[in-house]
Order: structure tokens, then sequence, then C-alpha cells
């Protein structure tokens, strides 16, 4: 976010790992720099470390943003090859015009890094059309794997994030909980492509890890059942 908070007085609830104050316009030059990308990913890796240290074997994902589902969509193209009109939908709620806006600025975006061709570089394509949240959460994603934790995935960024962290574990899937299919256009898609099942549909696009927050108390359920039949 292109703000300094580090004057106002946050509660122990609030974890400081800022980046930058926003990342670079894309549709001019990278999103971040290598340097950004590695800090960003190992912060996230940081920050699952002390929670599962702390006894947590089940985290979930979200992030708050404006303008991220475009980042998302341009992941999404790359990794799974589909078009960026099969990836793009209406964000925050833009209307038709804006739409088509935002899908032909995608698509010069697109041709300008020659993303199609950093299909299994996750690294280079954060780089050239990431966030600090989506590096973040790859990073953090990893790590949860690492620790053999339950992943719950949010919706269309926190899957974009996904998406990239598969690239390099391939097995990731195995350990994670899709909260829900969200009301953003690709989502859908993107969830096929992973072969993934989540438990809720509900047309959500509000973002903020509140599909996982939804989908948690379903989880905490289960394990209770499971745990009355055996005994």
């Amino acid at each position: 976010m292109n703000y300094d908070f580090s004057h106002l007085n946050f509660s122990d609830w609030f974890i400081h790992a800022k980046q930058g104050l926003g990342t670079k316009n894309y549709l001019e030059e990278n999103a971040m720099s290598m340097v950004e990308v590695s800090n960003t990913i190992n912060k996230g890796k940081e920050i699952v470390q002390s929670i599962n240290a702390k006894g947590c074997n089940c985290i979930g994902f979200g992030e708050m943003g404006i303008g991220n589902t475009s980042a998302a969509a341009l992941i999404m193209s790359a990794i799974t090859q589909l078009s960026i009109e099969e990836c793009t939908g209406y964000g925050t709620g833009v209307n038709e015009a804006q739409l088509e806006t935002k899908m032909n600025t995608l698509s010069v975006v697109h041709l300008k890094h020659q993303l199609q061709d950093l299909q299994n570089n996750p690294f280079q394509l954060l780089s050239k059309v990431g966030g600090f949240e989506i590096a973040m959460m790859m990073g953090a994603f990893l790590e949860a794997f690492e620790k053999g934790m339950v992943i719950v995935v949010d919706g269309f960024i926190a899957t974009a994030a996904l998406l990239l962290a598969q690239q390099i574990e391939k097995d990731i899937t195995s350990h994670c909980i899709f909260a829900h299919t969200s009301g953003e256009k690709g989502h859908e898609k993107m969830l096929q492509y992973l072969q993934a099942k989540p438990l809720l549909n509900l047309g959500m696009r509000l973002g903020e890890g509140t599909g996982a927050a939804i989908a948690m108390p379903i989880i905490q359920s289960a394990v209770a059942f499971s745990v009355i039949l055996i005994y």
C-alpha cells in the first residue's frame, strides 16, 4: 500500500511486514525487482514460521487490495495459458466499458512482458506483474506446505498466489482446502486447472479472507464429527 503506517500505534494483532510503497506500473516497467520478489517471498515464509511455532497447524489465506484482480488475471493467463478474456472479470464491480478497457490494457501488458513464455518461471512472472501481497502469500503457502500445515485458500487473488507456489511445489494442493468459488470470472477456471473442489459457492467477491473465514467453521465441524465417530 502506498502509505507509511509506521507512525501509527497498532496492536499486537498487526504484523509489520511492509516491503515498499506499492509496486511499479507494469504497463511501463517491471512491477518488482528480483530482490524485492525474494525479500517479499521470504517475509511470507517468516510470518508462517512464527505462526507455526505457536502451535498452529491450520492457516487461512486472503488479501486486501484494489486492482489486484488485474495482477491475478495476468498470472493466471501466464500459468494456465488461457486468454486474458477468459481470466479477467469485473473485480470490485466495474461496468462493461471499464471491463473492456481493463482487458485491453492487460492484453498490452501481457504482450509487453511476453508472459506466455513465463509459465514455468514464477519468480520472473512475479517480477513482471506481481504485487507484494501475492508474492508474500506465495512464500507463505510454500512455508505452510513445508511445515505440513492445512492450508485454507480464499478467492481469486489467493488462488493466483497458489498457482505460483505450485510451480515450486507440485504437490502443494494436497495440503489445501479451497474455501469457495468466488464471483470473479476467472476463479472457477483457475480451480478447474488445479483440479480443486471448493467447499462453497456463494458468489462472493469481497476478498479480505472472508471466504476462508466462512469455511473455517465447516472445517472445525468436520474435525469434531470425525473425533465423535472415532470415539
